[in-house]
């Protein structure tokens, strides 16, 4: 027989279920806003997963309580370093005086290529509306009226052509 005080897996899961308003709300006025809803999803991954790794926990509440924490804080560390990583890129950009490095051209150019062979790999059509549009920075119903083709063709081009470049994208930033 165990202790009162203490209890078993299911009985954190129990407690979750039991809690999950009162999870939402203090993530909530931590400032999780409408991604509340997610972090207390984020919780109940974290407790499901480490099943093996606890036994009996004395206090259910304040464990849960001590992972919506971590999990919001984890949320603000990557948000945060989003951020900062986009304004190092845009910042990067911005400033005409900064030169790439050679490794860092070589690496340009090989994302060059390889968007370069997915845009044409969409069909000749979708490669060019896309040319077209970004590069030459022509309105879509000019495009359009270029191909002869109606609006919603040359967005469904565009549509497949940044899916292309954001997987390119995701794959670069994995690496």
């Amino acid at each position: 027989m165990q202790p009162p005080d203490t209890y078993p897996y299911a009985g954190l899961q129990a407690t979750f279920l039991a809690n999950r308003e009162a999870l939402l709300r203090f993530l909530s006025s931590r400032g999780a806003g409408e991604a509340a809803e997610d972090l207390v999803h984020e919780v109940w991954l974290r407790i499901s997963q480490s099943r093996e790794r606890h036994g009996q926990i004395a206090a259910p509440l304040s464990y849960l309580y001590r992972v919506a924490n971590s999990v919001m804080i984890d949320r603000y560390r990557s948000v945060r370093q989003a951020k900062q990583r986009d304004s190092d890129w845009a910042g990067s950009i911005a400033d005409p005086q900064a030169v790439p490095t050679p490794e860092r051209t070589i690496i340009s150019r090989d994302l060059l290529e390889r968007v370069a062979r997915k845009l044409d790999d969409l069909g000749p059509r979708a490669a060019a509306v896309f040319r077209r549009h970004r590069i030459d920075d022509v309105a879509q119903r000019q495009v359009a009226d270029e191909f002869g083709v109606s609006l919603s063709t040359v967005e469904s081009d565009l549509r497949a052509a940044y899916l292309v470049i954001a997987r390119l994208k995701e794959q670069s930033d994995e690496a």
